[in-house]
This record gives structure tokens, sequence and C-alpha cells, in this order.
């Protein structure tokens, strides 16, 4: 019963995603016709998923908002501001009901019922004012309904029979079964559909009701409803006496056997003059329109959920079987045995193919974290009688499942204070001679190993002259304490420390922008600020692509083994050490190319006596920044199963994990993208 609860709350949780997407877009186009079909759709499977869960109450709820939709879609009534606010606010309150669909909670239940007369009332309001009515409404028709259930229908457990009794809630009805003779001559499979029906309906309603029945089924049958006549044709005893009985070997009624049937009815019996009627469409259009819809139904790619769970203990026994196999070719280098070489060689491959396909598993589109925050700005900016334009790039950046997780909270953030503190009233802007709408766009792209989040604005920008005097009265510096503009940006960052001058729902509590920091540091990334006073701010993340395997290239200081990401690395040379040893500018010159260097050696107070003569340079290049590290030895490329380091290690700029050797030693992680970072901010003191 809990994994068919977490099954129904991953796909209401789905269904919310799309139903908030797609209003988000009908309120700069509330005509669109797909997007209104795209939200009717969705709630029609929200409340038949309830349904089928048991959660009447959510059901219900849901089912008056498909009506309203429904009318929408029918042109019964017209799309306007005060459905889209209803529909976000019953939004609101089915994503916290459907984990308690009994409604426990009597503030919970009282706000229900509350919320549910309100929808009825703006359905009644509506309804009231709309001139554009359903001319079909109180007007009995006759439809012709082919129903072709796919093969495999019954393999998700859906009985087509029960579809078709189904239609006659919609009003009166006649069904014929027919079974597929072609296929009764081979090897009968209990598990396969061989029948089909056709289905004449009397309904007042119009055909998008009759379609509803099928809704679940849309994308694995072959529907046709077709128009028969203007009236009630069932209630006719010269119709339906002439009615072929119910033969599953028969041939199928079609259109116009009785298009025909009409004809020969006396016209004093026919209540109703006879419209236009379409012609029969059975013939070689409908066979290749059903030809071409099958083609693309074989064509698409399946896919099935899998527990987070489960994805992170395939992970994890990845990363074990990695480990293992560097033990493997150690042991096999170490041991010369040509069988063993092959095997282990063979290990390597199949275990970096492994690694591969699993880590592109636990991989998610960043635009599945961004569409969250198209609802907080448009409910943020309307709070703060702001306007403000959300723009989204990059979305197709991939990042861990883990890492995506730890973001929500942090972009949060950061997108409200830029709402809040960033982004000027529409008065302001008028006067500052900016466009009334702001304007916040969140983007991501990749750079070397690592994927980069920005969130800018075109508001006011941070004045760091205000940080300072505020950082000095709070006693965080002193007056004499000389900071460049990053170091002066970073105490946003500092518990406690807050630019707002009073406490809102929203911000200026002077919590937040230290639990941002913290939170991107924990998944070994790192922040920084850019901001122009009345230009805007900019906040950039760089994150890691992954928490867990990377390829890396290992190297040897003082016999203390290292690993640098592989993806970082532009190129590796060997120079004499007399090189470094006399120089003082700390560049090298590589390739023709003045290039800063690093010498990690004297990084790490290692003596310079028991220095290498020949010093191993690797020419790290990050944006348009490089720099070159100087190592004693290269080892060779290493698959590096990251591991969180210990609290020793931590605070270490240069570190962001480390990782078990094949020998059982140990080997630091180093973060190219801080080494470099440090390396040019030294250069522009020095300079």
């Amino acid at each position: 019963m809990e994994n068919l609860h977490n099954v129904y709350l991953e796909e209401v949780e789905d269904l919310f995603s799309k139903i908030e997407e797609s209003l988000l877009l009908l309120e700069k186009a509330p005509e669109d016709s797909s997007l209104i079909a795209e939200v009717f759709r969705s709630m029609h499977t929200l409340k038949g998923s309830s349904s089928m869960y048991g959660s009447i109450k959510v059901a219900d709820f849901v089912h008056n908002l498909e009506t309203i939709y429904d009318k929408v879609r029918s042109h019964e009534i017209e799309l306007d501001q005060t459905i889209i606010d209803a529909t976000f606010k019953s939004l609101d309150h089915l994503k916290k009901i459907v984990h308690t669909p009994d409604i426990p909670d009597p503030i919970d239940a009282k706000y229900h019922v509350k919320l549910t007369s309100e929808i009825i009332n703006l359905l009644d309001e509506h309804q009231g004012h709309s001139e554009n009515t359903n001319t079909l409404a109180g007007n009995k028709k006759t439809f012709l309904i082919s129903f072709n259930p796919g093969k495999n229908i019954f393999s998700d457990g859906t009985n087509p029979a029960l579809l078709i009794d189904e239609l006659s809630d919609l009003g009166k009805s006649r069904a014929w079964s027919y079974i597929d003779g072609t296929a009764m001559d081979k090897k009968f499979n209990p598990r396969t559909c061989y029948t089909s029906w056709k289905v004449i309906l009397v309904t007042e309603a119009d055909e998008n009701p009759i379609r509803d029945v099928f809704i679940f089924v849309e994308d694995t049958c072959k529907l046709k409803i077709e128009s028969v006549y203007d009236g009630d044709l069932l209630s006719l005893p010269e119709f339906t006496t002439q009615l072929p009985i119910n033969d599953l070997s028969a041939k199928p009624i079609t259109l116009s056997s009785l298009t025909k049937l009409v004809s020969s009815i006396p016209e004093e019996a026919l209540q109703v003059e006879s419209e236009e009627i379409a012609n029969d469409h059975e013939g070689d259009e409908e066979m290749e329109e059903n030809a071409s819809k099958s083609r693309v139904q074989e064509e698409a790619i399946t896919s099935i959920r899998v527990s987070a769970d489960k994805l992170d203990e395939l992970m994890n026994q990845v990363s074990e079987l990695v480990t293992t196999q560097a033990g493997l070719s150690l042991y096999a280098e170490n041991n010369f045995d040509p069988a063993l070489n092959a095997i282990a060689d063979n290990v390597e491959k199949l275990s970096r193919q492994l690694r591969d396909i699993a880590f592109e598993m636990t991989l998610i589109q960043i635009s599945n974290l961004f569409r969250r925050f198209n609802r907080v700005t448009r409910d943020i900016s309307t709070q703060l009688g702001k306007s403000v334009k959300f723009l989204t790039e990059g979305g197709d950046t991939e990042l861990d499942k883990k890492i995506i997780d730890s973001l929500a909270d942090p972009l949060m953030h950061l997108i409200r204070n830029s709402l809040d503190h960033g982004i000027e009233s529409k008065e302001e802007r008028v006067r500052l001679g900016k466009p009334e709408k702001g304007t916040i766009k969140l983007s991501s792209y990749y750079s070397g190993a690592k994927v980069f989040i920005k969130i800018e604005d075109d508001g006011k920008g941070i004045d760091p002259q205000k940080i300072r005097e505020k950082a000095i009265s709070s006693g965080l510096i002193s007056k004499d304490d000389k900071l460049t503009e990053k170091e002066i940006y970073d105490l946003i960052f500092v518990p406690g420390f807050s630019m707002a001058k009073s406490v809102t729902d929203i911000s200026g509590r002077g919590v937040g922008m230290d639990v941002v920091k913290k939170n991107i540091l924990d998944i070994r990334g790192d922040i920084t600020v850019e901001s122009k006073i009345g230009v805007g701010t900019k906040v950039i993340l760089g994150l890691p692509l992954t928490l867990s395997v990377i390829d890396g290239l290992l190297v040897n200081v003082q016999g203390t083994s290292f690993i640098v990401p592989l993806i970082d690395i532009q190129k590796c040379f060997e120079i004499p050490r007399a090189e470094l040893s006399n120089d003082f500018n700390e560049l090298l010159v590589l390739d023709g190319e003045k290039i800063p260097y690093l010498d990690l050696r004297k990084e790490f107070d290692i003596r310079e006596e028991t220095a290498p003569k020949k010093t191993s340079v690797i020419v790290l290049e990050n944006e348009e920044n490089k720099i070159a590290v100087c190592v004693d030895s290269i080892i060779g490329e290493y698959q590096a199963v990251l591991k969180p380091v210990g609290k020793y290690y931590r605070n270490q700029e240069f570190v962001s994990g480390a990782t078990i050797l094949g020998d059982g030693s140990i080997a630091l992680v180093l973060d190219a993208y801080k080494i470099i970072a440090r390396k040019m901010i030294k250069q522009k003191k020095s300079a």
C-alpha cells in the first residue's frame, strides 16, 4: 500500500508541475487552445488517479476545476485572470491535501469547503455572464463511436468493456462488439484483446465529453467519433428495428450504412430535419491515418519510474566496483601475467562503461528545477506590486540529482532577494529611465568540469560602500581594514548580516545568504557576487558535475598522491626544477605563452632539497584563465571515486574531496577552479 501511495504522489507531483507551467503560459496567451486542453487533460488525469487511489475528496474538488476548463475549451465561458488566480490557489491547496486525502486538520477541512464553494460560485458567475453558450446544450444528437483498443490494453489493468459502459452515462446507447477473425486463425492468447466496438450514442453533450471517456487509452487505441444525426434516432422504432443484431463475426456498422438507414425512414417519422451528414471516412484515408499513428507509437521511447534510492544504491555499488577494479589493475601491474593483464584491462573497460551509464541515469536536466521558480516569481512580484519578467536559459544542462535537490533552497533565497531588494518599484524604474518591467534571468552552462548557474537582475545593484559601513557598525570589520570589492561582497554571506531596513515575510531577517553559501559549499561548489550600482546584480554558482566518480590525473608530490580532474587539464609539460627556483614573477613560458604557476611543494612547505631535478607541469584552464600547477611527477589517468573529506581538510582551499587508490592509500582531489581563482586574486594584489 505504501508503494502505491508513493507512485500516486509521484504522478500527482508531475501533474501539478504540468498544470502550473501551462497556467503561467496561459496568463500571457489566454486564448491558446492547446494550453487550455493541456490543463484540462492534466486535471482529468489527476481526478482519475485520485479516484483510483481512493482520494475521493481530492477527486471531487478537482472535478469542479475540470468542469471550468472543460467549458473554457468548449468556448462556453471565457478564461480570465480570476479563473487563473483561483486555479493557482486551488493547486496550492491540493499540493497539501494529497498527502492527507481525508483532510484530518480542521483548519484545512474548513478551507477546503470554502475553496470548493468559491470554485462553484466562480463557475456559476461565468456561466451567467457568458454570451457564447454551447448551441448543442439541450439538443440531443446521435453519434457513431468506433473503438478499437490496442492489443496490449489488458497489460495495464484497463477493462475496455467498462469504457463502453461509461458511455451510457452520457445518454442512451446501443453497442456492438466484433472479433478480429484473422487473429482467431492464429494461436489464441488470453492476454491479447481481439475485440473492437461500435456504439450509437444519443446525448446532449458535444464530442469533447465523449472523447474524455477514452482519455487514458487514447494513445493506445484507434478511436473515431462521427456525427450521424441532429436528433434522437434511438427513440425511433423505424430506426432501431432495422439495426443489426450483435453478432461477433458480423460486418461492423459504418457511418454510410447508418446514413442509408436514416434515409429510408419516412419523412413524417423524423422529429427534426437531418442536416448535412458527413460521408463515410472508413476507407483508405482512415487506414493511412491509423497506420501513421501506429508507427509513431511503435517508435516512441518508453520509460519507467525508478526509485531515487535504487539509483543511489546503484551508484554506490558502481563506485565500489571502480575501487576494486583499481586494485585489480595494480595487482596485475605488479605481477607480470599476460592473461591477468588482459582480464584487468577488460574489467577496467567494462567498469568505465557501466560507470558512465549509471552516471547518466542520475543526471537530470536543470530545467526541472528552473520551472519551480516561475510560480515563485509570479506570486512574490504580485505581492510586492512589482512587474517582473522571469527568463531562463540553458535548461538542458544536466546535473547530478543530488546536486539539483540541494539547489532548490539556495536558488529560492537568491530569487527572493532579487525580487525584494534588487528590482525597483514600477514608479522608481520609470523615474530612472528603465523599463517598467524588471528582469530576472536564471541561466546555466558548462565550463570545464563545472556547471555554472547565474541569477542576474537589472535592479538597483549592491552598493559596496553601504555594505562596508554596515559591517563596521555591526562590528564585523574595523575602519582600518582594507578589503577588495570581492571581500566586501563576501560579507553578505556572514551569518546575521543583512542590509534590509525592515523585516518582511519575504526577506530581511539576516538569515538566508549564509545558509545559501553553506549549502553550496556542502556540495563542493562556490559562490561569487558581481554588481554595479543602477545596473544590476549577478550571483554565480560554480558546481561540480557529479558527486560520485570523475576521470582524473594521478600525480605525486613528495610521496603524497593527488588527483587533478582530467576535464580541467589543457596540457602537460616537464621542465627543469631550476626554472622555478630562479623565477621571482611566478610566470612560466610554455609554448610561447606566459602562464602564472603554482608550485605545490612551496604551497605545502616541503623542503626544496628533496625536490627532483625535473618537475611536471599541468596547465589548468577555466573559462579564460590559465594556471600551471607544478608537481613532482605524473603517474597516469585514474578513475576517482569521490569521498567527502574529514573536518581537518574541510576548510582547505585546494581540496574538494578524496579517493581510495588501488593499494588502499588515500589521494586528495584538487579543486582546479579554486586553485585558479586564488592565483588570479594573488596576481591582482601583487599588481
